[in-house]
């Protein structure tokens, strides 16, 4: 809990492995005895059939959303669950009071299938300003985590991207072409060039984690949810990576940002590929 007077970097330094912990729980209680254990009834679609929700996700969005707001009275949760039942709440990411942004599993379709990559993903923004990253891996226990101006952190070792090797062709995750619309994909074919070998991504969350991990060059996404993008994001520029649009600004998980948008290992990357996105 909060303290009179005490910042948010304060509060962070005291509850992030709060946070984890509870992180760790809510996949323990409802995602784990669930994974290749799902009954039909447990998976619906939402928006179409690539769009799924199971009793895990809403279950584990629940037990985050009561314990987040535990640990920091006054806070809000954005969760993926929660915005699709009310979309009017997302707007809680561009308001005043500190915000968790809460997937509680990226990479639903992969969990459906009985495939390791997902994972649990949360983050806590304030004035839209992304200040703490959790991501979870329960399948291989692996936790990375990132303060703002503190480092990132994969199982409590410190992440450093780096850089390409030189040479190499830019390995890079895009969003997959049938969630795109035309614009997007065209932005998007022409990564398909000398030099760069892009493919469909997997869970956002674990590819973000790859880019901070040194094991990915770039991602290239050309949709906005912040609760796909926030821990992410900045795990990866805790790492040393960096994020631009194709318009060449920073990304925004408040909105209004210029898509595709990439994240890279390191500055240079990220603005050939933004460069790349943008048709120059």
């Amino acid at each position: 809990m909060i303290e009179d007077n005490e910042t948010i970097d304060e509060f962070l330094a005291r509850h992030s492995a709060d946070v984890e912990e509870a992180v760790r729980k809510a996949a323990a209680a409802e995602i784990m005895p669930r994974f290749r254990q799902l009954a039909q009834h447990e998976v619906e679609e939402k928006t179409g059939p690539h769009d799924l929700v199971t009793d895990a996700d809403r279950n584990a969005e629940l037990y985050l959303t009561e314990a987040l707001r535990a640990l920091l009275p006054g806070s809000v949760v954005v969760g993926e669950e929660a915005v699709h039942a009310n979309p009017s709440s997302y707007g809680a990411v561009r308001g005043e009071a500190p915000v968790w942004i809460v997937d509680p599993v990226d990479g639903t379709r992969q969990f459906v299938r009985g495939e390791e990559g997902f994972c649990t993903l949360v983050a806590l923004a304030v004035g839209g300003v992304v200040v703490g990253s959790w991501t979870y891996a329960p399948v291989h226990d692996r936790f990375a985590t990132a303060a703002r101006g503190r480092g990132a952190f994969l199982d409590g070792r410190q992440l450093r991207a780096g850089s390409p090797d030189p040479g190499r062709d830019l390995r890079i995750a895009t969003s997959h072409p049938d969630y795109t619309t035309d614009e997007e994909k065209r932005a998007l074919l022409a990564l398909r060039t000398d030099g760069v070998s892009p493919r469909p991504c997997g869970s956002a969350g674990l590819e973000y984690l790859a880019v901070a991990r040194g094991d990915l060059d770039a991602v290239a996404f050309s949709w906005e949810a912040a609760w796909d993008h926030a821990a992410g994001l900045l795990l990866v520029q805790e790492a040393g990576g960096t994020h631009l649009t194709r318009a060449g600004q920073p990304f925004r998980v408040t909105g209004g940002n210029a898509l595709p948008f990439t994240a890279a290992r390191d500055t240079a990357t990220a603005r050939r590929v933004a460069g790349l996105l943008a048709g120059g």
